[in-house]
Protein backbone atom coordinates (compact mmCIF):
# COMPACT_ATOMS: atom_id res chain seq x y z
CA UNK A 1 0.00 0.00 0.00
CA UNK A 2 3.16 2.14 0.97
CA UNK A 3 4.53 2.08 -1.94
CA UNK A 4 1.98 2.09 -4.44
CA UNK A 5 1.22 5.93 -2.58
CA UNK A 6 5.09 6.44 -3.27
CA UNK A 7 4.71 5.60 -6.96
CA UNK A 8 1.81 8.21 -7.47
CA UNK A 9 3.42 10.60 -5.76
CA UNK A 10 6.68 10.14 -8.07
CA UNK A 11 4.00 9.94 -11.11
CA UNK A 12 2.48 13.27 -10.12
CA UNK A 13 5.88 15.41 -9.37
CA UNK A 14 7.13 13.91 -12.87
CA UNK A 15 3.77 15.20 -14.72
CA UNK A 16 4.51 18.76 -12.71
CA UNK A 17 8.14 18.84 -13.74
CA UNK A 18 7.12 18.43 -17.38
CA UNK A 19 4.76 21.04 -17.31
CA UNK A 20 6.91 23.63 -15.82
CA UNK A 21 9.79 22.87 -17.91
CA UNK A 22 7.11 23.45 -20.74
CA UNK A 23 6.19 26.93 -19.72
CA UNK A 24 9.86 27.92 -18.75
CA UNK A 25 10.27 26.95 -22.22
CA UNK A 26 7.82 28.66 -23.94
CA UNK A 27 8.41 31.63 -21.95
CA UNK A 28 12.04 32.00 -22.81
CA UNK A 29 11.40 31.32 -26.82
CA UNK A 30 8.63 34.56 -26.80
CA UNK A 31 10.99 37.14 -28.03
CA UNK A 32 11.77 40.32 -26.09
CA UNK A 33 9.88 42.67 -28.48
CA UNK A 34 6.92 43.87 -30.55
CA UNK A 35 6.66 44.44 -34.55
CA UNK A 36 5.42 47.22 -35.84
CA UNK A 37 4.77 48.04 -39.16
CA UNK A 38 5.63 51.65 -40.53
CA UNK A 39 2.18 53.12 -41.84
CA UNK A 40 1.02 56.16 -42.44
CA UNK A 41 -1.06 58.49 -39.87
CA UNK A 42 -1.70 62.12 -38.75
CA UNK A 43 0.56 63.29 -36.20
CA UNK A 44 -1.24 66.26 -33.97
CA UNK A 45 0.85 68.34 -32.15
CA UNK A 46 -0.66 69.87 -28.86
CA UNK A 47 -0.57 72.60 -26.22
CA UNK A 48 -1.99 71.06 -22.95
CA UNK A 49 -3.69 73.50 -20.08
CA UNK A 50 -6.01 72.96 -17.31
CA UNK A 51 -8.81 74.92 -16.28
CA UNK A 52 -12.84 75.48 -15.43
CA UNK A 53 -16.03 75.37 -17.38
CA UNK A 54 -17.18 78.89 -17.63
CA UNK A 55 -20.74 80.20 -18.84
CA UNK A 56 -19.72 82.85 -21.45
CA UNK A 57 -22.69 85.24 -19.81
CA UNK A 58 -23.94 85.12 -16.16
CA UNK A 59 -27.22 86.92 -15.58
CA UNK A 60 -28.25 88.19 -12.07
CA UNK A 61 -32.02 88.46 -12.35
CA UNK A 62 -33.79 91.16 -10.07
CA UNK A 63 -36.99 92.10 -9.43
CA UNK A 64 -38.19 96.11 -10.63
CA UNK A 65 -40.88 95.67 -8.13
CA UNK A 66 -40.44 95.83 -4.00
CA UNK A 67 -42.20 93.16 -1.81
CA UNK A 68 -42.63 89.74 -0.53
CA UNK A 69 -42.10 86.45 -3.04
CA UNK A 70 -45.04 85.08 -3.10
CA UNK A 71 -44.12 82.54 -5.51
CA UNK A 72 -40.84 81.04 -6.97
CA UNK A 73 -41.95 78.10 -9.47
CA UNK A 74 -37.88 77.30 -10.61
CA UNK A 75 -35.60 75.42 -9.03
CA UNK A 76 -31.57 75.63 -9.77
CA UNK A 77 -31.09 73.30 -12.76
CA UNK A 78 -34.29 74.11 -13.70
CA UNK A 79 -33.68 75.11 -18.31
CA UNK A 80 -36.23 77.76 -19.22
CA UNK A 81 -37.44 79.56 -22.24
CA UNK A 82 -37.34 83.76 -22.71
CA UNK A 83 -40.45 84.57 -20.73
CA UNK A 84 -40.87 82.04 -18.26
CA UNK A 85 -42.49 82.64 -15.05
CA UNK A 86 -39.50 83.16 -12.66
CA UNK A 87 -40.61 84.63 -9.24
CA UNK A 88 -44.59 86.59 -8.34
CA UNK A 89 -43.54 89.87 -6.01
CA UNK A 90 -46.48 90.79 -3.51
CA UNK A 91 -48.98 93.23 -6.27
CA UNK A 92 -51.46 94.56 -3.46
CA UNK A 93 -49.07 97.85 -3.50
CA UNK A 94 -48.91 98.22 -7.17
CA UNK A 95 -52.73 97.07 -7.60
CA UNK A 96 -53.55 99.71 -5.44
CA UNK A 97 -51.81 102.43 -7.32
CA UNK A 98 -53.06 100.85 -9.98
CA UNK A 99 -56.43 101.53 -9.04
CA UNK A 100 -55.85 105.21 -8.12
CA UNK A 101 -54.12 105.75 -11.17
CA UNK A 102 -57.26 104.78 -12.89
CA UNK A 103 -59.24 107.10 -10.90
CA UNK A 104 -57.64 109.88 -11.64
CA UNK A 105 -57.97 109.04 -15.18
CA UNK A 106 -61.74 108.94 -14.94
CA UNK A 107 -61.59 112.66 -13.44
CA UNK A 108 -59.50 114.11 -15.27
CA UNK A 109 -61.41 112.92 -18.64
CA UNK A 110 -64.41 113.93 -16.90
CA UNK A 111 -63.30 117.58 -16.45
CA UNK A 112 -61.80 117.61 -20.01
CA UNK A 113 -65.46 117.49 -21.21
CA UNK A 114 -66.40 119.40 -19.18
CA UNK A 115 -64.00 121.98 -20.63
CA UNK A 116 -64.32 121.03 -23.55
CA UNK A 117 -67.95 122.12 -23.44
CA UNK A 118 -67.47 125.37 -21.61
CA UNK A 119 -65.03 126.74 -24.16
CA UNK A 120 -67.87 125.86 -26.90
CA UNK A 121 -70.01 128.08 -25.23
CA UNK A 122 -67.18 131.08 -24.21
CA UNK A 123 -66.71 130.83 -28.30
CA UNK A 124 -70.27 131.47 -29.25
CA UNK A 125 -70.34 134.71 -27.15
CA UNK A 126 -67.76 136.03 -27.77
CA UNK A 127 -68.82 136.00 -31.05
CA UNK A 128 -71.64 138.06 -29.91
CA UNK A 129 -69.93 139.99 -28.22
CA UNK A 130 -71.38 138.65 -24.89
CA UNK A 131 -68.22 138.07 -23.15
CA UNK A 132 -65.12 139.88 -22.66
CA UNK A 133 -61.96 138.90 -24.10
CA UNK A 134 -60.29 137.48 -20.81
CA UNK A 135 -62.99 135.23 -20.18
CA UNK A 136 -62.66 133.74 -23.82
CA UNK A 137 -58.74 133.51 -22.55
CA UNK A 138 -59.68 131.84 -19.07
CA UNK A 139 -62.09 129.02 -21.01
CA UNK A 140 -59.37 128.53 -23.15
CA UNK A 141 -56.97 128.46 -20.55
CA UNK A 142 -58.88 125.88 -18.17
CA UNK A 143 -59.34 123.81 -21.44
CA UNK A 144 -55.60 123.52 -21.63
CA UNK A 145 -55.26 122.55 -18.37
CA UNK A 146 -58.10 119.86 -18.35
CA UNK A 147 -56.59 118.98 -21.58
CA UNK A 148 -52.56 118.39 -19.98
CA UNK A 149 -54.11 116.69 -16.49
CA UNK A 150 -55.40 113.78 -19.05
CA UNK A 151 -52.19 113.38 -20.49
CA UNK A 152 -50.69 113.06 -17.04
CA UNK A 153 -52.91 111.28 -15.89
CA UNK A 154 -52.56 108.83 -18.65
CA UNK A 155 -49.16 108.58 -17.67
CA UNK A 156 -49.50 107.41 -14.76
CA UNK A 157 -51.61 104.73 -15.21
CA UNK A 158 -49.39 103.51 -18.05
CA UNK A 159 -46.54 103.50 -15.18
CA UNK A 160 -49.04 101.88 -12.74
CA UNK A 161 -49.74 98.94 -15.12
CA UNK A 162 -45.95 98.51 -15.78
CA UNK A 163 -45.10 98.35 -11.67
CA UNK A 164 -48.09 95.75 -11.47
CA UNK A 165 -46.70 93.85 -14.29
CA UNK A 166 -42.77 94.36 -12.74
CA UNK A 167 -44.71 91.75 -9.90
CA UNK A 168 -44.26 89.08 -12.30
CA UNK A 169 -40.47 88.54 -13.05
CA UNK A 170 -39.85 86.99 -16.12
CA UNK A 171 -36.71 85.36 -17.49
CA UNK A 172 -34.85 87.70 -19.86
CA UNK A 173 -33.12 84.76 -21.82
CA UNK A 174 -33.30 81.14 -22.86
CA UNK A 175 -30.95 79.43 -20.17
CA UNK A 176 -30.25 77.20 -17.16
CA UNK A 177 -31.25 78.23 -13.52
CA UNK A 178 -27.24 78.42 -12.01
CA UNK A 179 -28.06 79.65 -8.10
CA UNK A 180 -31.11 81.07 -6.34
CA UNK A 181 -30.25 83.69 -4.13
CA UNK A 182 -33.68 84.47 -2.75
CA UNK A 183 -36.23 82.05 -1.44
CA UNK A 184 -40.38 82.66 -0.78
CA UNK A 185 -40.89 84.97 2.21
CA UNK A 186 -38.52 87.07 0.99
CA UNK A 187 -38.74 90.98 0.79
CA UNK A 188 -36.43 92.17 -1.92
CA UNK A 189 -36.05 95.73 -2.92
CA UNK A 190 -36.09 97.11 -6.38
CA UNK A 191 -32.78 98.28 -8.29
CA UNK A 192 -34.46 101.20 -9.07
CA UNK A 193 -35.62 102.79 -5.65
CA UNK A 194 -32.34 101.08 -3.58
CA UNK A 195 -29.04 102.83 -3.71
CA UNK A 196 -27.53 99.42 -2.95
CA UNK A 197 -28.52 98.03 -6.45
CA UNK A 198 -31.26 95.95 -5.27
CA UNK A 199 -31.80 91.90 -4.35
CA UNK A 200 -30.66 89.27 -6.76
CA UNK A 201 -33.08 86.78 -7.05
CA UNK A 202 -31.39 83.98 -9.02
CA UNK A 203 -28.61 83.52 -11.37
CA UNK A 204 -29.31 82.28 -14.94
CA UNK A 205 -26.81 81.64 -18.17
CA UNK A 206 -27.12 80.09 -21.41
CA UNK A 207 -25.39 76.80 -21.56
CA UNK A 208 -25.24 76.21 -25.63
CA UNK A 209 -21.82 77.47 -25.57
CA UNK A 210 -19.63 77.36 -22.78
CA UNK A 211 -16.11 78.68 -21.97
CA UNK A 212 -12.87 77.59 -20.67
CA UNK A 213 -10.18 79.98 -19.48
CA UNK A 214 -7.28 77.40 -19.88
CA UNK A 215 -3.79 78.75 -18.18
CA UNK A 216 -1.15 78.06 -21.21
CA UNK A 217 2.82 78.13 -20.10
CA UNK A 218 4.45 81.02 -21.70
CA UNK A 219 6.82 78.74 -23.75
CA UNK A 220 3.72 77.42 -25.59
CA UNK A 221 1.24 80.63 -26.18
CA UNK A 222 3.61 81.98 -28.95
CA UNK A 223 2.34 79.06 -31.04
CA UNK A 224 -1.88 79.26 -30.12
CA UNK A 225 -4.07 82.28 -31.88
CA UNK A 226 -7.63 82.32 -32.36
CA UNK A 227 -9.20 79.85 -34.18
CA UNK A 228 -7.39 76.70 -33.29
CA UNK A 229 -9.32 73.42 -32.63
CA UNK A 230 -8.91 72.49 -29.53
CA UNK A 231 -10.20 69.05 -27.94
CA UNK A 232 -11.59 69.35 -24.22
CA UNK A 233 -12.10 66.24 -21.78
CA UNK A 234 -13.73 66.59 -18.03
CA UNK A 235 -13.63 63.81 -15.20
CA UNK A 236 -17.29 63.13 -15.73
CA UNK A 237 -16.89 61.72 -19.35
CA UNK A 238 -13.80 60.13 -19.53
CA UNK A 239 -14.03 58.66 -22.87
CA UNK A 240 -15.87 61.55 -24.74
CA UNK A 241 -14.04 64.51 -26.19
CA UNK A 242 -15.41 67.84 -26.58
CA UNK A 243 -14.37 69.82 -29.82
CA UNK A 244 -13.80 74.24 -29.42
CA UNK A 245 -11.91 76.68 -30.56
CA UNK A 246 -9.81 79.38 -29.28
CA UNK A 247 -11.42 82.66 -29.06
CA UNK A 248 -8.79 85.05 -27.63
CA UNK A 249 -5.36 84.92 -25.70
CA UNK A 250 -5.51 87.93 -22.91
CA UNK A 251 -2.94 90.21 -22.76
CA UNK A 252 -1.93 89.79 -19.24
CA UNK A 253 -0.36 86.94 -17.65
CA UNK A 254 -0.96 85.14 -13.66
CA UNK A 255 2.28 83.86 -12.56
CA UNK A 256 1.47 81.33 -10.52
CA UNK A 257 4.27 79.59 -7.93
CA UNK A 258 6.60 80.98 -9.98
CA UNK A 259 5.28 80.01 -13.67
CA UNK A 260 4.21 82.39 -15.69
CA UNK A 261 1.01 81.42 -16.99
CA UNK A 262 -1.01 83.30 -20.16
CA UNK A 263 -4.98 82.88 -20.19
CA UNK A 264 -6.39 81.23 -23.34
CA UNK A 265 -9.96 81.43 -23.40
CA UNK A 266 -11.74 78.69 -25.17
CA UNK A 267 -15.15 78.75 -26.79
CA UNK A 268 -17.10 74.88 -26.71
CA UNK A 269 -20.21 74.45 -28.26
CA UNK A 270 -22.47 72.44 -25.44
CA UNK A 271 -25.79 71.38 -27.11
CA UNK A 272 -26.65 68.60 -24.73
CA UNK A 273 -25.47 70.59 -21.70
CA UNK A 274 -23.07 67.61 -20.21
CA UNK A 275 -20.71 70.34 -19.32
CA UNK A 276 -21.89 72.34 -16.17
CA UNK A 277 -19.94 74.90 -15.34
CA UNK A 278 -17.05 74.73 -12.66
CA UNK A 279 -16.14 71.06 -14.31
CA UNK A 280 -12.43 70.63 -14.42
CA UNK A 281 -11.20 70.23 -17.64
CA UNK A 282 -8.07 69.03 -19.57
CA UNK A 283 -7.15 71.16 -22.54
CA UNK A 284 -5.45 70.29 -25.52
CA UNK A 285 -4.64 73.38 -28.48
CA UNK A 286 -3.97 71.56 -31.60
CA UNK A 287 -1.23 73.78 -32.70
CA UNK A 288 0.13 71.72 -35.53
CA UNK A 289 -0.22 68.65 -37.12
CA UNK A 290 1.37 66.27 -40.16
CA UNK A 291 -1.56 64.38 -42.12
CA UNK A 292 -1.17 61.53 -43.45
CA UNK A 293 3.03 60.87 -43.30
CA UNK A 294 5.05 57.94 -42.30
CA UNK A 295 5.43 57.46 -38.48
CA UNK A 296 6.78 55.22 -35.71
CA UNK A 297 5.89 54.27 -32.14
CA UNK A 298 8.62 56.56 -30.13
CA UNK A 299 9.26 53.84 -28.05
CA UNK A 300 10.75 52.22 -31.30
CA UNK A 301 13.44 54.91 -31.01
CA UNK A 302 17.31 54.31 -30.35
CA UNK A 303 20.15 56.54 -30.04
CA UNK A 304 24.11 55.83 -30.61
CA UNK A 305 23.72 56.16 -26.67
CA UNK A 306 21.63 52.45 -26.04
CA UNK A 307 22.36 50.99 -29.98
CA UNK A 308 24.32 48.98 -28.23
CA UNK A 309 22.60 47.71 -25.58
CA UNK A 310 19.38 47.11 -27.64
CA UNK A 311 21.46 45.24 -29.99
CA UNK A 312 22.59 42.88 -27.08
CA UNK A 313 18.99 42.05 -26.21
CA UNK A 314 18.29 41.35 -29.90
CA UNK A 315 21.22 38.89 -29.53
CA UNK A 316 22.97 40.97 -31.82
CA UNK A 317 26.96 41.76 -31.98
CA UNK A 318 26.91 45.50 -30.70
CA UNK A 319 30.31 46.14 -33.05
CA UNK A 320 29.29 44.52 -36.25
CA UNK A 321 25.88 47.39 -35.45
CA UNK A 322 28.83 50.00 -34.82
CA UNK A 323 30.41 49.84 -38.08
CA UNK A 324 26.76 49.27 -40.00
CA UNK A 325 25.79 52.50 -38.67
CA UNK A 326 28.84 54.30 -39.68
CA UNK A 327 28.82 52.72 -43.07
CA UNK A 328 25.23 53.96 -43.66
CA UNK A 329 24.60 56.79 -46.11
CA UNK A 330 22.53 59.82 -44.83
CA UNK A 331 18.67 60.27 -44.66
CA UNK A 332 17.89 63.28 -44.69
CA UNK A 333 14.64 63.29 -47.58
CA UNK A 334 12.12 65.70 -47.84
CA UNK A 335 9.18 65.50 -45.68
CA UNK A 336 5.70 63.48 -47.36
CA UNK A 337 2.13 64.48 -46.45
CA UNK A 338 0.73 67.62 -45.91
CA UNK A 339 1.93 70.13 -43.59
CA UNK A 340 0.15 71.95 -41.57
CA UNK A 341 1.80 72.99 -38.53
CA UNK A 342 1.85 76.82 -37.34
CA UNK A 343 5.04 78.44 -38.06
CA UNK A 344 7.00 79.55 -35.32
CA UNK A 345 10.54 81.12 -36.70
CA UNK A 346 12.09 77.98 -36.55
CA UNK A 347 11.42 76.95 -32.99
CA UNK A 348 10.81 73.33 -32.07
CA UNK A 349 7.14 72.58 -30.95
CA UNK A 350 6.05 71.26 -27.92
CA UNK A 351 6.07 67.96 -28.83
CA UNK A 352 8.58 67.78 -31.04
CA UNK A 353 11.90 66.59 -30.17
CA UNK A 354 14.69 67.91 -29.61
CA UNK A 355 17.91 67.56 -32.08
CA UNK A 356 21.59 68.23 -30.04
CA UNK A 357 21.57 67.68 -26.61
CA UNK A 358 18.15 67.53 -24.74
CA UNK A 359 16.62 64.57 -23.70
CA UNK A 360 12.93 63.39 -24.65
CA UNK A 361 10.87 60.85 -22.88
CA UNK A 362 8.69 58.78 -24.27
CA UNK A 363 5.38 57.98 -23.01
CA UNK A 364 6.68 54.15 -21.31
CA UNK A 365 9.30 56.24 -19.32
CA UNK A 366 12.11 55.94 -21.62
CA UNK A 367 14.75 58.72 -21.45
CA UNK A 368 15.95 59.61 -24.95
CA UNK A 369 19.45 62.15 -25.45
CA UNK A 370 20.97 62.81 -28.61
CA UNK A 371 24.71 63.92 -28.54
CA UNK A 372 25.16 67.61 -29.19
CA UNK A 373 27.26 66.74 -33.04
CA UNK A 374 25.94 64.37 -35.94
CA UNK A 375 24.24 61.36 -34.79
CA UNK A 376 25.27 58.01 -36.57
CA UNK A 377 24.72 57.95 -40.58
CA UNK A 378 26.18 61.51 -41.16
CA UNK A 379 22.83 62.75 -40.12
CA UNK A 380 22.64 65.76 -37.81
CA UNK A 381 20.10 64.75 -35.14
CA UNK A 382 18.55 61.25 -36.62
CA UNK A 383 17.62 58.40 -34.44
CA UNK A 384 17.79 54.74 -35.13
CA UNK A 385 15.03 52.02 -35.52
CA UNK A 386 15.99 48.31 -35.84
CA UNK A 387 13.99 47.16 -38.34
CA UNK A 388 13.20 43.44 -39.69
CA UNK A 389 13.65 42.84 -43.39
CA UNK A 390 13.42 39.38 -45.45
CA UNK A 391 13.74 37.86 -41.67
CA UNK A 392 16.56 39.87 -40.79
CA UNK A 393 17.31 42.25 -37.90
CA UNK A 394 19.43 45.27 -38.89
CA UNK A 395 19.65 48.61 -37.70
CA UNK A 396 18.30 51.83 -39.66
CA UNK A 397 19.27 55.62 -38.80
CA UNK A 398 16.40 57.46 -39.88
CA UNK A 399 15.22 61.38 -39.66
CA UNK A 400 12.47 62.37 -37.84
CA UNK A 401 9.85 65.21 -37.52
CA UNK A 402 6.93 65.85 -35.39
CA UNK A 403 5.62 63.78 -32.67
CA UNK A 404 2.78 63.44 -30.89
CA UNK A 405 4.38 61.68 -27.96
CA UNK A 406 3.17 58.24 -29.28
CA UNK A 407 4.10 58.18 -32.41
CA UNK A 408 6.73 59.89 -34.62
CA UNK A 409 6.95 61.56 -38.35
CA UNK A 410 9.85 59.58 -39.83
CA UNK A 411 11.46 61.60 -43.27
CA UNK A 412 13.97 59.56 -43.83
CA UNK A 413 15.22 56.08 -43.89
CA UNK A 414 12.07 53.66 -43.61
CA UNK A 415 9.35 52.86 -46.05
CA UNK A 416 5.75 52.16 -45.65
CA UNK A 417 5.47 48.67 -45.15
CA UNK A 418 8.52 48.15 -43.57
CA UNK A 419 8.45 46.28 -39.86
CA UNK A 420 9.69 48.23 -36.88
CA UNK A 421 10.71 46.57 -33.63
CA UNK A 422 9.57 47.94 -30.28
CA UNK A 423 11.51 46.26 -27.52
CA UNK A 424 9.50 45.48 -24.48
CA UNK A 425 9.47 47.95 -21.42
CA UNK A 426 12.39 47.37 -19.55
CA UNK A 427 14.67 45.02 -21.70
CA UNK A 428 17.16 47.30 -22.51
CA UNK A 429 17.39 48.36 -18.31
Amino acid sequence: MTRRIVIRYRAAALVFALVAIAACTKAESAPPYSLVPVARRDIVVTATASGAIQPILTLSVKSKASGEILQMPVQTGDEVRKGTLLAKIDPRIPQNNLTQAQANLNVAEAQLENATAQLKRSDALYQSKSITESDYEAAKLSYATAKAAVATAQANLQTARDAMEDTQVRAPITGTVLELDAVLGTVISSPTNDVAGGTVILKMANLDTVQVSALVDETDVGKVRAGLPVTITVDAYPNRRFDGRVLKIEPQAQVTQNVTMFPVDVNISNPDHLLKPGMNTEVEIHIGQRQGVLAVPNAALRTPRDVGSAAKVLGLDSTIVQRELAAAPATAGPRAGADTAVSDGGKLHAAEPPKGGAPFTTRDGRTITLPGGPAAGGASGSYIVFTRRSGKIAPVPIQTGLTDQDYIEVTGGVTEGDTVLVLSSGATR
